[in-house]
């Protein structure tokens, strides 16, 4: 063979190789940057289902479930000392910390069990803690929120009262609310809150709102609740006299 078609002959065999060389390096390049993208499964799982604590769909916050009704209670440990703080609306009512005081429900009151627990006369007082409980508890938490009033002045209240099956003793649930505006220094409390909670008590025993949703509305904001559940607010106070429809402690 002359040098001529022995030199064309390799040119082509070199051509050939690199062509071949080529066409592997171009497929392993696409199965490497298949392999180092995200993959579909891991972007959707990153919008799952709310963690425990966290914010449900729609915004609402999950409410903690409390121990429920004890037999006997015990003094419950309050927050540290100045870790909690109050919170106002544009009228000055005050609302508690919310990370300190989430609200927390009594389990045994759900809406199968409305006609033997909340919605029956006297239930809560078979539930309510005593005096000797909630009058050191009330001391510990007015140094949480740094409350410096008169304690007499002030009511150590279950944010989801126990007529609307709020937890009767689970730290979560309860804070010394200051008194509201027009208060008279000496008075006493002047909560009206109390007939927030009565009149929505009243909507969910006549079948007009949810237990659970009347339980979340008072949690996030008592002087908005009636008007989040679209409950007609008359302005008048429900009568008095029936201790079942009052989360009022004294003021102790």
């Amino acid at each position: 063979m002359s040098i001529a078609p022995r030199w064309a002959a390799l040119a082509a065999a070199a051509a050939a190789l690199v062509l071949t060389a080529t066409g592997c390096s171009s497929s392993d390049s696409k199965k490497s940057d298949a392999k180092g993208s995200p993959s579909a499964p891991a972007e959707s799982g990153s919008s799952g289902s709310a963690a425990p604590g966290s914010a449900a769909p729609g915004g609402t916050a999950a409410i903690p479930t409390g121990a429920g009704p004890q037999t006997s209670y015990t003094v419950q440990k309050q927050p540290a000392p100045g870790t909690c703080h109050y919170q106002y609306t544009a009228d000055k009512q005050p609302l508690p910390d919310p990370k300190c005081t989430p609200g927390a429900t009594n389990p045994k009151v759900t809406q199968a069990t409305l006609k033997e627990t909340i919605c029956k006369s006297g239930y809560t007082a078979t539930i309510r803690p005593p005096v000797s409980v909630t009058g050191k508890e009330k001391t510990a938490n007015a140094e949480s929120y740094g409350y410096k009033g008169s304690p007499r002045d002030s009511e150590y209240d279950h944010l989801i009262s126990l007529q609307l099956g709020g937890d009767p003793n689970d730290p979560r649930n309860l804070w010394v609310e200051p008194p509201s505006p027009g208060h008279k220094d000496g008075a006493g409390p002047n909560n009206p809150k109390d007939v927030v909670e009565t009149k929505l008590k009243t909507a969910i025993c006549s079948g007009k709102t949810d237990l659970v949703k009347a339980q979340q509305a008072i949690a996030h904001d008592w002087t908005t609740a009636l008007n989040t559940l679209g409950i007609k607010d008359d302005g008048k106070s429900p009568a008095k006299g029936a201790k079942e429809t009052k989360d009022a402690d004294g003021g102790e």
